[in-house]
């Protein structure tokens, strides 16, 4: 975001902080789960995820660099989100977002300088405030939304074979098998100003979120995803995606969020008991058959 309120190639976020604010202050209470995975190929889990739910702030980074770096990278931009807290705003919530992008952006610029290399991450996250949601990614970790028996994918991939779709000079079928198919355009640290993207809407009862790194869509399909939605609880939806990718092969971590908005109500008595409930998230951190709550580089839950 610039000085002027702007997050570098996207709209005025003006129009999405008003947005955000609309609507009347009540409690907001989501069931969320999450899981990550380094997969069957890879030794180092270079994932990390950071969920939030009484700050609103959901995320998965997938990091890049190799030798650890990645999971540098990622852990740099999770540490970062970790100290955004409670906002009094959703144009307050923004800001410390835009903040936080931007100190995650100098520390990797700096780690590339020094080690001669780039190191970066994509980065998702959906922030929501009251009964409105921001989809903010950069890179080609995805931020799902299911509704009413239909998904959407409401982030937009950043990649080399995004960008020959859309120009027409490939297929969606020759993408799925092009060489530079995992070639990304934009990540946090790769430049000087973080590119950022992003999208809002209304939530509405019963939104489904599924925010996951690239590991999760090199095996299953957008129709999968949307079939293992029926899970009654979104930590039951994250490891049967990940149980599935596993299946696959899993040739990259994985890494999934599940955020189901349940309600929103007024008054003290149900801000006081939604507000317990919201805090009360289970996140799984899996290595191998081991399963244990997550927390230091590979998750976090605040």
């Amino acid at each position: 975001m610039a000085a002027d309120g702007t997050l570098p190639g996207t709209e005025d976020d003006s129009t999405v902080a008003t947005a955000l604010a609309a609507g009347p202050a009540s409690a907001t209470t989501f069931d969320v789960g999450a899981t990550t995975h380094p997969g069957k190929v890879r030794q180092v889990n270079e994932d990390r995820y950071f969920v939030a739910p009484t700050s609103g702030i959901f995320a998965v980074a997938d990091g890049m660099g190799g030798h650890e770096a990645g999971a540098l990278a990622s852990s740099t931009i999770v540490q970062c989100l970790e100290s955004i807290g409670v906002a009094v705003s959703a144009a307050d919530l923004l800001a410390r977002l835009e903040d936080r992008i931007l100190r995650a952006n100098v520390t990797l610029k700096d780690i590339s300088t020094q080690r001669g290399k780039i190191v970066g991450s994509t980065v998702a996250i959906l922030l929501t405030y009251e009964d409105h949601f921001a989809a903010v990614w950069s890179g080609d970790s995805r931020i799902y939304r299911i509704r009413k028996g239909t998904i959407e994918q409401v982030s937009r991939d950043h990649t080399e074979v995004r960008d020959l779709v859309e120009r027409g000079l490939l297929t969606p079928a020759e993408a799925k098998t092009w060489p530079r198919r995992n070639v990304i355009t934009r990540a946090i640290g790769v430049r000087d100003e973080p590119e950022l993207e992003l999208e809002h809407g209304v939530l509405e009862p019963g939104d489904l979120f599924v925010i996951c790194s690239d590991g999760l869509t090199g095996h299953v399909e957008d129709s999968e995803i949307l079939g293992a939605s029926a899970a009654a609880r979104s930590q039951e939806l994250c490891d049967a995606l990940v149980d599935l990718t596993l299946e696959r092969g899993a040739g990259d971590n994985v890494t999934v969020v599940a955020v189901r908005y349940v309600s929103s109500r007024s008054g003290e008595a149900a801000r006081t008991s939604l507000a317990r409930e919201a805090t009360n998230v289970v996140v799984r951190h899996r290595t191998g058959d081991d399963e244990a709550a997550a927390g230091g580089l590979n998750g976090a839950a605040s």
